[in-house]
């Protein structure tokens, strides 16, 4: 009998014994004695695989790929004796050079591979690359040996989520967090006993795919310091994590310490979602470098106009031609690999309405690639994120081609809730739409509140302290003259700009920032809020801080605002005691709730009578859960003076009992009589209880 042929080498390229290549799956994947490599383009006419030793130089050896290593647009061979764990690679393309036809290659470039699983280059944060160096960004094979221990996602309902929007670097960077390994995915996992304590149980994490954090890099002159692509939100590689993010970077184990702090984070509860960027690359526009994507398939994968320039709809110089088959195939196979490989439990995707645009750039009713993503059933179970607006000033909140399965981040509950909570008058209306999971966008189209994801600052913005400190943003440190970052923030500085030690305005401050985060956990929908602002944290006005890697951005974990923390767990335990608050259907008044109540009533000074011109909401969440009533009250005052509010009454064997009152955090927990007074600027929530024959609790 013969001796089978597949897996023995047939010829010798440049010293190196190879075969013809298997054209799937992309990318560099280890095979019996050997190592497949796979390329897409469609107007190469020439391939050549360019091999590394680990550490760099100049290239080991450069292997031409003989035309028969072609199938189709997919360029491929095994080279047989790599050690996987000593080369890196990239390759050179050879094809037509016409920018006004959309081609840019180029041969004297070594591409990297836009399939790479883990990439070498940037290794360690913030030390400066080589600017001499032609072969920046390196590829190189990661095991897929790590042992997961038996690990499952927790896999909660998404109303059930309550998720911590946080810069892995920034989480525990400054000295102050007192981990082994700060600004890494393992000082992530020192932290995550303050994580559980807080009581989210979803964290966001901005992008973890690998950047370039010298990107645009130039001396600052208002700090002295660079300005550096500190937030990410530029790929280089939508498959390798980002290496510097790694205690182990160095070594080339930043796969495993990742993998590692998802572990941690389920085995602890908190489920894991990625701020993914398949907008736009790190490529820029016309002026920027040629990485991977241009140089082997521009047309392809970038939206051109007719004159062969790119289309910004992102604003960081090109958009992805996402809907192009070969680019929806690459986002597909992005998502199943992160949700397979690293256990990840869903996706938050940056200026998603791109994604909707079709080759001329236009919007499309039905983009295939979100359907794509929608109904593949690798990641079903996964939670699906969009921000439903694009810089090309597309916006498509309620509107997002969703295909049952995306939900969204409500810039309206952002912008509602900004403006009741500073006192703009008649906006008590839009703030119980809000409240009630924003019928007025989700109703129609039968998604429910688990569509919203509610917040009310993000990392695009000002903070929560600041949002109550400043009335205009401060943004002279990104050394840019205060033109960048927006202008609408719909802030209120409660009476003085910026730090002030009067104690009137300071406890005003403290005030509103509790209203602010009542309002996100007695919301329907999904609440969200952004890293530090449960205790105070503080960018001195910066509204757009996505060039700053220092202590002055970082979360100072000494100069926390303990009151303000105590108040977010118990905001966030309210949320989590009372299942009403969690229901995945927007509230009707016309329809039972329990004990007496509809599913929502809302009143004012008087039960059943809101007045909805006034700077005074009262409302009510009312439901039965495995037999048990669950009713809670809660009320904002955003007037300068108290209100006497008479309460609605409860029902024969029931009080009110406060769960919460801004204006008073420690009031002893007894039955409440028929009036209760709200603070100026301040908020309430109260519950129904049951008494026992002695009329307690």
């Amino acid at each position: 009998m013969e001796a089978r042929i597949d897996l023995y080498p047939t010829q010798t390229i440049s010293g190196y014994s190879v075969r013809p290549g298997r054209a799937l799956p992309y990318g560099a994947t280890l095979v019996p004695g050997g190592v497949n490599f796979s390329i897409f383009s469609s107007v190469a006419t020439a391939c050549t695989l360019v091999l590394f030793e680990k550490d760099g130089g100049a290239p080991l050896a450069e292997l031409p790929l003989p035309d028969a290593f072609r199938i189709g647009d997919v360029w491929s061979i095994t080279v047989f004796g790599l050690d996987p764990e000593a080369f890196t690679y990239g390759f050179r393309i050879d094809g037509p050079n016409d920018r006004g036809a959309g081609h840019w290659c180029d041969r004297s470039q070594v591409l990297l591979d836009p399939r790479a699983r883990a990439m070498t280059g940037r290794d360690c944060w913030g030390v400066e690359p080589n600017p001499d160096d032609p072969y920046p960004y390196r590829a190189f094979v990661a095991p897929e040996d790590f042992d997961w221990q038996g690990d499952q996602p927790p896999g909660y309902a998404l109303e059930d989520l309550v998720i911590y929007e946080m810069h892995v670097r920034g989480f525990t960077r400054h000295p102050s967090s007192g981990v082994k390994h700060p600004g890494t995915y393992a000082g992530l996992v020192e932290k995550i006993p303050y994580l559980v304590e807080l009581g989210v149980n979803c964290v966001e994490l901005l992008p973890i795919f690998e950047f370039d954090e010298f990107e645009l890099s130039r001396p600052n002159s208002q700090t002295g310091r660079l300005n550096m692509n500190y937030w990410g939100y530029s790929t280089v590689g939508f498959f390798a994590p980002k290496a510097g993010y790694a205690a182990t970077g160095a070594a080339g184990m930043q796969c495993d310490e990742l993998k590692t702090m998802v572990r941690a984070l389920h085995a602890a509860g908190i489920e894991v979602v990625l701020d993914v960027v398949f907008n736009h690359t790190c490529e820029g526009d016309h002026r920027g470098p040629t990485i991977s994507f241009r140089g082997l398939d521009n047309k392809t994968y970038y939206l051109l106009t007719p004159e062969g320039f790119y289309h910004n709809f992102s604003g960081c110089g090109n958009s992805m031609n996402c809907n192009h088959p070969v680019v929806r195939e690459l986002v597909l196979e992005c998502l199943r690999y992160w949700v397979a490989e690293y256990h990840i439990d869903g996706f938050r995707f940056d200026a998603a309405a791109i994604l909707g645009r079709g080759a001329h750039g236009g919007p499309i009713s039905n983009p295939p690639v979100l359907e794509e993503v929608a109904t593949d059933p690798v990641l079903s179970k996964t939670k699906l994120i969009a921000e439903a607006w694009d810089a090309g000033g597309l916006y498509l909140l309620g509107q997002f081609p969703n295909y049952g399965r995306f939900a969204e981040w409500n810039g309206k509950f952002r912008d509602d809730v900004r403006d009741y909570l500073r006192g703009e008058p008649e906006r008590a209306g839009l703030l119980a739409t809000r409240l009630a999971g924003s019928p007025d966008l989700y109703e129609a189209s039968g998604r429910g509140p688990r569509a919203s994801v509610n917040f009310v600052t993000c990392h695009d913005g000002f903070t929560l302290r600041d949002l109550v400190s400043y009335n205009t943003k401060h943004n002279a440190e990104n050394d840019e003259g205060n033109r960048d970052g927006i202008d609408d923030n719909r802030s209120w500085n409660c009476g003085v700009e910026g730090d002030t030690d009067d104690p009137e305005i300071l406890a005003l401050r403290a005030r509103q920032c509790r209203n602010a985060m009542l309002a996100l956990m007695v919301s329907r929908g999904i609440p969200m809020l952004l890293m530090g602002d449960e205790a105070g944290h503080t960018q001195r006005g910066n509204n757009n801080a996505y060039c700053h890697d220092s202590e002055a951005y970082w979360l100072n974990w000494s100069a926390m605002d303990k009151d303000m923390l105590a108040f977010a767990r118990q905001a966030i335990a309210l949320r989590r005691r009372h299942p009403v608050l969690r229901v995945p259907a927007h509230p009707r008044s016309d329809r039972p709730g329990a004990l007496g109540f509809p599913e929502v009533s809302w009143h004012g000074w008087q039960p059943g009578q809101p007045d909805w011109s006034s700077r005074l909401l009262v409302g009510v969440f009312a439901g039965e859960f495995a037999g048990q009533a669950d009713v809670v009250l809660f009320g904002w005052n955003s007037g300068w003076t108290a209100e006497d509010i008479e309460l609605p009454a409860a029902p024969s064997g029931y009080a009110w009992f406060a769960e919460i009152n801004v204006t008073a955090p420690t009031a002893a927990r007894e039955p409440l009589g028929a009036r209760f007074l709200i603070g100026p600027r301040s908020a309430i929530a109260l519950a129904l209880v049951p008494l026992d024959e002695g009329g307690r609790a």
